[in-house]
């Protein structure tokens, strides 16, 4: 495993995509992405295996001395997940908490309706998932994804990242069936020093790929067959 840069997350993705070409048209694999910036990776994965992909929406609880780092994060359905060392060290009272959570709640719901519209969610249940983002420095917001995508009972959890931090690895690796990471530096620092491209994902872009997604559509005939 290296510590190798990468050009930005297309190509992040696409060297992702060369660990699962197994996985390649199959109708029982699913691509989940963290959105924003985990949504170019994945649709690289999902252009070059012809797979569907779709979003699983999950939100950094973020410091509120620093929103960079992670005190938790959220995801649908009332999922989530904290830091409780960070909470005690940093003297997040509950209320903070719950304003800091509300918060991100609102913006939870906001991209759901920017990104889906009226559109259900891609069944998981019984299906492979393979839940990707642009990297892992806390792991936080993985971790609430991972909990949220277990309580739909896939039949398996895959987690693909580019690059992660050593302690985030580490933790994942026994929540999830397989993990597959190309680059854990020794000092991550911050996931955007591994990109030389590492602009913001906006949401229209989101919505573009999501729209691109060459399996989408016989997704879509699956689910509402079902």
């Amino acid at each position: 495993m290296t510590s190798s840069r990468f050009r930005d997350r297309t190509e992040a993705g696409q060297q992702l995509a060369l660990q699962f070409k197994a996985y390649a048209n199959r109708a029982d694999v699913l691509v989940l992405a963290l959105p924003r910036g985990g949504v170019p990776v994945a649709y690289e994965i999902t252009r070059a295996l012809h797979l569907p992909l779709d979003i699983c929406l999950v939100r950094k609880l973020g410091n509120p001395g620093n929103k960079e780092s992670a005190i938790g994060a959220i995801a649908a359905d009332g999922v989530r997940v904290l830091n409780k060392f960070a909470l005690h060290h940093l003297g997040i009272t509950k209320q903070a908490l719950t304003a800091i959570t509300d918060h991100e709640l609102q913006e939870l719901q906001r991209r759901e309706h920017a990104y889906r519209g009226d559109r259900a969610p891609i069944t998981i249940c019984d299906r492979i998932v393979i839940l990707v983002d642009d990297g892992l420095a806390t792991g936080a917001t993985m971790r609430a994804a991972v909990t949220w995508v277990r309580s739909q009972q896939p039949r398996q959890l895959i987690v693909a990242v580019p690059i992660a931090a050593m302690d985030a690895y580490k933790q994942l690796k026994s929540q999830v069936d397989r993990l597959v990471c190309l680059s854990i530096p020794n000092n991550l620092y911050a996931i955007g020093l591994w990109y030389n491209n590492f602009e913001q994902v906006t949401d229209e872009q989101v919505c573009t790929l999501l729209g691109q997604s060459p399996g989408i559509d016989n997704a879509l005939a699956k689910h509402h067959s079902e």
